[in-house]
């Protein structure tokens, strides 16, 4: 793997179902609150492309566990907190985007 690989790589994660099956999915952002909750916004990576064509572009939003030392990435089940982290991530989101088309 080269150089360029790797660093591209690092933005790629396996998240493991409930039913053992590997997903890879691409970290676009992660939030950490005042309060020390950490949370990612996560895309699926396809390999095949009749999947990426399927697919509805929605984020994956998961709250950042630690137990025993592992990390573990779990859904958010409070309602309240999933549309807070959401709107959080929406922003900024948007406001990356917007950066990069003005800077084009």
């Amino acid at each position: 793997m080269n150089k360029d690989e790797e660093l591209y790589m690092e933005d790629i994660v396996t998240v493991i179902d409930d039913d053992g099956v590997e997903h890879l999915f691409e970290e676009i952002d992660r939030v950490e609150t005042e309060d020390g909750n950490r949370y990612v916004a996560l895309l699926p990576v396809y390999d095949d492309e009749t999947e990426i064509l399927d697919d509805d572009g929605e984020v994956l939003i998961l709250k950042v566990i630690e137990e025993d030392g592992e990390t573990y990435l779990v859904q958010i089940e409070d309602e309240k907190e999933f549309n807070e982290i959401g709107n959080i991530i929406e922003d900024r989101l948007i406001e990356k985007y917007e950066a990069e088309d003005t800077a084009e």
